[in-house]
Order: structure tokens, then C-alpha cells, then sequence
């Protein structure tokens, strides 16, 4: 296995160094690196921290800047960040409304943030998110996976806080759209680790893996490999029969790419999620395709549905500024 690196124990602090110096007119090391944060914060305004292993870049350093996060912590590659270093941002970016900590829900990740959270609780106003939008872990709320979903609830929070939102109603914000976003992935290759230099996974020339998280886990079921359409809408059957009946809303299509899927793939994937959807009465009025919450290289993408509000909708069309994701208007 070939990468692009020194040693697998300075590679996540050699790519922040870099990320770091690229976007330096956005964003700086927080106090002893371990930590990225806005270069400028907003005084009375509630932070916005986020984090999780490398390995899911952009995600989530690459959401940090003006109408997004305020700060992301970075872990090992696949593996959550440390509480000091959750408590560090939590002190260094709350400039007196509190923080709102947006957590995946995987074991590792909520255990550290919440054990963050009481260790600054004594001087800090902090609430959590936890954001469990995978479907391919059944109808058990509690055991859904945070996946690409994640980017939506950061941005609609995100915004919400920029417009001087309270603690409290972030908190009911993003609570509220776990119900109504959901998302599903599926994969043609497994994850490269660097660190075990084999791949999480090993498929056969005409097999994929159905319902894949973001850690280079195995799906919920190998199956045949097929063509795309059969393929995409497989993951849409899945996130409707998952998403039950929701009230009319406006519809966000997100089509996301693991890491190592071209671009002509996803929007390929995009038209025939659109169709599908819109063929059984769900106008899609917002969309995303990108690579943006991956797995290292895993080469699969995801589908996310997400019904909308109007109010949400027009967080969602807020101005951002951010390494990943930037739109003025």
C-alpha cells in the first residue's frame, strides 16, 4: 500500500500543519494545537464545536469558519478526540453564550464529548447534538450512525447561531431534524488504513457492500454489484421505508462521495436519486453532490434526505465562508 506520507504517527499532524497554512485567512491552531478554530470569533455569539478521527476529511475541519463551526477537534485517523482537547476549544472559543457540541453518534465520540462537557461544565454553558442519521443500522434510534447527514445539521445550526440564536434553541433545532434526515451508504471498495496497511474490507470482482459507515466498517449486507440505478435506488427505498411519513417540506438531495469516487459517478448517482424521489412525490428543492464526509479512499458514496422547513431551508441558503463548503449568498 502506497501513501503520501512520512510516518503514520505524524501523518494527521502533518495534513493539519498544511491545512492550516492553505486556509490561514479563515482559520488557526487553537492553544497547543490540538485544535482548529475561526481565526475570528464573534463575541456573544454560541460556539459551534464539532470533531471526530481524520480520516473523514473535509469533515469536520473543513466546516470551521464564519456560518458553520467555530471549532473542530481532530483524532487519530478513524478514532475520537481526546476530552482535553474538546475542553480546550470549549475555553478558548466560548465568548459567553455557551458552546453546542455536535457529536456523531458513535461510542467513542459521545463518550469523549460528553466526559468533555463535564469537565467544563463548571464555568461553561454547554448542550450537545448528537446526530444519528444512518439507516443501515434498522429502526433503533439509539444505534444509528452519524454519517454525511452531520454536514446538514452543522450548516442549519451553524447559520442559526450566526443569526444570535440562544443555546436552548440550537439544541431544539437539531434534535428536531434527527427525525427528518436520513442518509445510506454503500461501497465498491473497502478503507486503505494506513496504520494496518490492509484494506477493512475485501470485496470480489462483483460484489459491493450495502449500508457502510464511515469508518471503514462492512455493510449491513454484501450483495451483487449491479448498475447504478439499481444501486441508488436500493440506498432511496432504504432511506424512505426508514423516514416513514414526514409533513410536506422542501427536500435536500445530498449525494456524497467516500473519498475515492469521481466526481461524473456522484452526479450520476445525484440524477438518478432525483428522479427517483421526485417520481414518488418529493420535489427536491436543494442539493449538495461532493466529496465531503469520507472514508480515507473508500470508494462508495451515500445518499441523504433531508425535509426541510421553510425557516430551515433558508438556513440552509445562508451565507458561509468555510475551507469546504463557501457560498456569499
Amino acid at each position: 500500500m502506497k501513501k503520501f506520507m512520512n510516518a503514520v504517527d505524524s501523518m494527521v499532524a502533518e495534513s493539519l500543519e498544511g491545512f492550516v497554512a492553505a486556509h490561514e485567512q479563515l482559520i488557526a491552531f487553537g492553544a497547543g494545537r490540538k485544535f482548529v478554530r475561526r481565526r475570528t470569533l464573534t463575541t456573544g455569539k454560541v460556539a459551534i464545536i464539532s470533531g471526530g478521527g481524520a480520516g473523514h476529511e473535509p469533515m469536520h475541519t473543513g466546516f470551521v469558519g464564519p456560518g458553520m463551526l467555530d471549532a473542530a477537534c481532530t483524532g487519530h485517523i478513524f478514532t475520537s478526540p481526546t476530552p482535553d482537547q474538546i475542553v480546550a476549544a470549549i475555553e478558548e472559543t466560548d465568548t459567553g453564550a455557551g458552546c453546542l457540541l455536535m457529536v456523531k453518534n458513535y461510542d467513542g465520540d459521545v463518550m469523549n464529548f460528553e466526559m468533555a462537557a463535564e469537565m467544563a461544565a463548571a464555568h461553561h454553558a454547554i448542550d450537545m447534538v448528537v446526530v444519528k442519521d444512518d439507516v443501515a443500522h434498522g429502526s433503533r434510534s439509539q444505534g444509528r450512525r452519524g454519517v454525511a447527514g452531520t454536514l446538514i445539521v452543522e450548516k442549519l445550526i451553524g447559520a442559526s447561531a450566526e443569526n444570535g440564536a440562544k443555546l436552548q434553541d440550537l439544541k431544539a433545532l437539531g434534535d428536531g431534524l434527527n427525525h427528518r434526515i436520513r442518509s445510506m451508504g454503500v461501497a465498491l471498495r473497502g478503507v486503505a488504513v494506513p496504520n494496518t496497511r490492509r484494506e477493512t474490507f475485501v470485496l470480489g470482482a462483483d460484489e459491493m457492500e450495502m449500508g457502510v459507515g464511515i469508518h471503514g466498517e462492512p455493510g449491513r449486507s454484501r450483495e451483487a454489484f449491479t448498475n447504478a440505478t439499481e444501486i441508488v435506488e436500493a440506498l432511496c427505498t432504504a432511506i424512505l421505508a426508514d423516514m416513514g411519513e414526514v409533513a410536506p417540506a422542501n427536500a435536500l438531495l445530498f449525494v456524497n462521495g467516500f473519498g475515492g469516487t469521481p466526481s461524473p459517478e456522484l452526479y450520476l448517482a445525484y440524477g438518478i436519486a432525483r428522479r427517483f424521489l421526485e417520481s414518488r412525490g418529493i420535489p427536491v428543492s436543494r442539493s449538495l453532490v461532493g466529496t465531503y464526509v469520507t472514508s480515507l479512499d473508500m470508494a462508495g458514496l451515500s445518499v441523504t434526505l433531508a425535509m426541510l422547513t421553510d425557516a430551515e431551508t433558508a438556513l440552509w441558503d445562508a451565507p458561509v465562508s468555510t475551507a469546504a463548503l463557501n457560498r456569499l449568498r
